[in-house]
């Protein structure tokens, strides 16, 4: 059992894991060895709240697919164990992200001094980019 929350587990019967070979140079074991993991977790068939499936569903994240599986995949580490729990620690991860809420941004106005810095700072460029020009002769 995956613990997202206090209230909310996942169990590891929902989840799939395919192993693969990794991407990048090649080493001694590249072609023999296949030590990344794909996880696949089907968002509409699995036993978390609808609260929670509604907001991964409406997420605009590059890792879940149209059909509504997101898709992890993990290969930093050589062995496929430690991949695998890297998969499930980043999945957890994108799950509890969605029951966060994000503050609201206070627009702020920026001050005078800031202001004046700006301008001057625009002057001084079209000043410099005004000297660049052609010179004509009288």
């Amino acid at each position: 059992m995956l613990k997202i929350s206090n209230t909310v587990t996942l169990a590891e019967s929902e989840i799939e894991f395919s192993a693969i070979r990794a991407q990048g140079s090649g080493g001694q074991k590249v072609n023999k060895v296949s030590a990344a993991i794909h996880l696949r977790f089907n968002i509409a068939s699995s036993s978390l709240p609808e609260f929670y499936k509604e907001k991964l569903l409406g997420l605009k994240d590059k890792r879940i697919t149209k059909e509504g599986v997101i898709v992890v995949k993990a290969q930093q580490h050589r062995s496929q164990e430690q991949n695998r729990e890297e998969a499930m620690e980043r999945l957890i991860e994108l799950i509890k992200n969605v029951n966060l809420v994000q503050k609201r941004r206070i627009a702020t106005k920026p001050t005078k001094g800031g202001v004046k810095r700006r301008l001057n700072s625009k002057k001084k460029h079209a000043k410099k980019k005004s000297m660049r020009g052609k010179v004509e002769l009288e």
